[in-house]
């Protein structure tokens, strides 16, 4: 709608886990490290958790991307459904690794997945397991199976990684099993962008969409920052409308009084 107005190639504040928008601010580049390390140096397990719309669905979308580029010898099974009882839970990790759905009783299912994992292990594959919204898992036995499934392992090496992304209140459930958080090699938690993050994430994703020059002036960064706390999703969100006011109002830039306006609206800034 506003993309030719803007002379943007497309739309640069969409809230999908497109790893071409990624902005490697130090907070999610050492992310997204420690995610590689975990995976690459076979580690087990490891969490990662922020505040909703912090980014880390899209890092996991990166580290999936380079994951499973061509040739690569990693087999990824991304859960993004974590309500699912053990069983199903089961079922759906070897659909993603198998590409095939499987029936049959739990100690049958572990079995089949025992075996695949030997099986791919023969064949230089790795794989792992990243569950998303994982503070969604409502049924301890679920965290309890996800426990067992680290079980799967040589007298040197683990025969997965495991990966949950969620929520802060994960890190909750999690510490609550000791047995599960004992087994957390790897851990960070993804805070907010402070300032100069932020615009520098907002110059990113416009570039990315095919701007050469910036649309946004520093005032109006401001009122951005002030109105979504440098929460990558709120920015996404006030910055798109930002782009159709300023269409709207035949603006040179996205200035101060163009985020007042979105902001009000949004109810977050109050003049």
């Amino acid at each position: 709608m506003y993309e030719e107005y803007w002379k943007l190639k497309e739309k640069p504040f969409e809230n999908v886990p497109d790893p071409r928008f990624l902005y490697h601010s130090p907070k999610h580049e050492e992310a997204l490290m420690r995610m590689f390390y975990a995976v690459r140096e076979r580690k087990g397990a490891a969490l990662l958790t922020g505040e909703y719309g912090s980014g880390k669905t899209i890092l996991s979308r990166v580290l999936i991307s380079e994951l499973t580029k061509k040739d690569s010898k990693y087999k990824v099974a991304l859960i993004v459904n974590p309500k699912l009882s053990p069983r199903d839970f089961l079922r759906e990790i070897l659909f993603q690794i198998e590409g095939t759905d499987v029936v049959g009783g739990k100690l049958q299912l572990l079995h089949m997945l025992n075996e695949k994992l030997y099986a791919d292990l023969n064949n230089d594959v790795e794989t792992v397991i990243i569950i998303d919204e994982a503070q969604a898992i409502d049924r301890p036995e679920v965290f309890e199976e996800l426990r067992l499934l680290l079980n799967f392992q040589l007298n040197n090496r683990f025969l997965l990684t495991l990966i949950l992304v969620g929520q802060p209140e994960l890190k909750e459930k999690v510490y609550k099993i000791p047995q599960l958080e004992q087994r957390l090699a790897i851990r960070y938690h993804l805070n907010k962008l402070d300032y100069e993050e932020m615009r520098q994430y907002i110059i990113h994703r416009c570039t990315i969409a095919g701007r050469e020059n910036e649309i946004f002036t520093d005032d109006a960064c401001k009122v951005i920052y002030e109105a979504s706390e440098g929460i990558p999703r709120r920015v996404n969100n006030l910055c798109d409308m930002g782009l159709i006011v300023g269409m709207m109002a035949k603006a040179q830039n996205v200035d101060e009084k163009i985020m007042q306006e979105v902001a009000e609206d949004f109810g977050v800034v109050k003049r």
